[in-house]
């Protein structure tokens, strides 16, 4: 039984006070722990938070992974409440999951329900959150800690899925294209959080580069900027997205898991950043260059006569992106997350590998 009045001990993942152990006993755990006892095992797990005003729940088997040190995977929630149309939304849910699942880790879908953060969304849990009847909010990392307060229900961007990922032990994510610098950001100064989160939290993300509705050489000169680094997964070019090859270059390729893993761990010795592992969309699933362009310029059009701005220009193209190419842009969306996904879970397999 945990002692309230004893004095703080160190374990093997920090010090913590008895006193937030014996809160943290009362909490639900995924481990199983419903009871008054709490060993010092069970409480130094990664598994079990000392989160004093949020909510969290970790799945059984997400728990059960990090407490054995296995590979798991972060997926964001927003691409299936906001980003995709229904039913291809629940369907790529399912695929990446069971891709990460192919790579020999375990997927961890997060996202809020109720205020309640959620790690290893069910498939019901999912479902309810893409229900546009609850009106779920997309989350940042900034908007986590509010919308747990007010008990919200929320999709996890990529900034939210790691800053979340990263507070429960999670190293990995997967997600088909990271946030980037706005066109037009010299004057609306519009800046994915996605950049400045990923500068300050020391997590692997698997991305075919930035959406092409970005400006893509500035994304990658904020990247530069911020200390993130930018390694391609067998390619020297940064991905554009839908297609192959954005027309920049890349300083740094790796070409296996276990190098991208090996790299990540020893870049994450000497900085708290995290590391962007661009994997581009295959040349045969890429969208044709011509059909790409049109559908660019449409985009761009429609969010100008829409007059968006922030988190609420990304949804606005997409949609046209998709009218444009007639749904093929939708297809390419698809094959990259779900190959990003596959990717991700032999890395992770990987690094827990070279942890034991």
């Amino acid at each position: 039984m945990v002692n309230p009045a004893a004095p703080t001990v160190t374990f093997e993942y920090g010090a913590y006070e008895r006193t937030v152990a014996a809160r943290a006993r009362a909490r639900r755990s995924s481990q199983g722990i419903s009871a008054g006892v709490l060993t010092a095992k069970q409480y130094t797990s990664r598994c079990v938070n000392n989160f004093r005003h949020t909510s969290v729940v970790i799945s059984d088997e997400v728990a059960t992974a990090l407490d054995e040190h296995r590979g798991v995977v972060a997926l964001e929630s927003t691409i299936v409440v906001q980003g995709l149309p229904s039913p291809v939304n629940l369907e790529v849910a399912a695929d990446c999951e069971a891709a990460v699942r192919a790579g020999g880790a375990v997927p961890a879908t997060i996202g809020l329900s109720g205020g309640t953060v959620v790690v290893g969304l069910t498939d019901e849990e999912l479902e309810r959150l893409a229900d546009p009847s609850r009106d779920a909010a997309k989350l940042s990392a900034r908007d986590v800690g509010v919308a747990a307060a007010l008990h919200r229900d929320g999709a996890t961007t990529v900034a939210g899925t790691i800053a979340i990922a990263h507070r429960v032990g999670i190293d990995a994510m997967a997600t088909g294209g990271l946030g980037g610098v706005h066109r037009g950001a010299a004057a609306s100064f519009d800046e994915s959080a996605d950049l400045t989160t990923l500068s300050r939290t020391p997590v692997l993300v698997v991305a075919s580069g930035v959406k092409s509705i970005l400006d893509i050489a500035a994304t990658l000169e904020r990247l530069d900027s911020l200390g993130v680094p930018v390694v391609g997964y067998r390619t020297t070019r940064f991905p554009g997205f839908y297609r192959s090859d954005s027309g920049l270059a890349i300083d740094w390729t790796v070409h296996s898991e276990l190098e991208a893993a090996t790299t990540f761990l020893a870049h994450r010795e000497f900085s708290a950043t995290g590391f962007l592992l661009a994997n581009p969309v295959t040349p045969e699933c890429q969208l044709d260059a011509v059909l790409h362009e049109t559908a660019l310029t449409a985009a761009l059009d429609a969010a100008n006569g829409a007059d968006v701005s922030g988190k609420d220009v990304t949804p606005v193209m997409l949609a046209e992106f998709a009218r444009h190419t007639a749904g093929e842009s939708v297809r390419v969306n698809r094959d990259l997350v779900v190959a990003n996904a596959a990717l991700a879970g032999r890395v992770a397999s990987e690094m827990a590998a070279l942890h034991r």
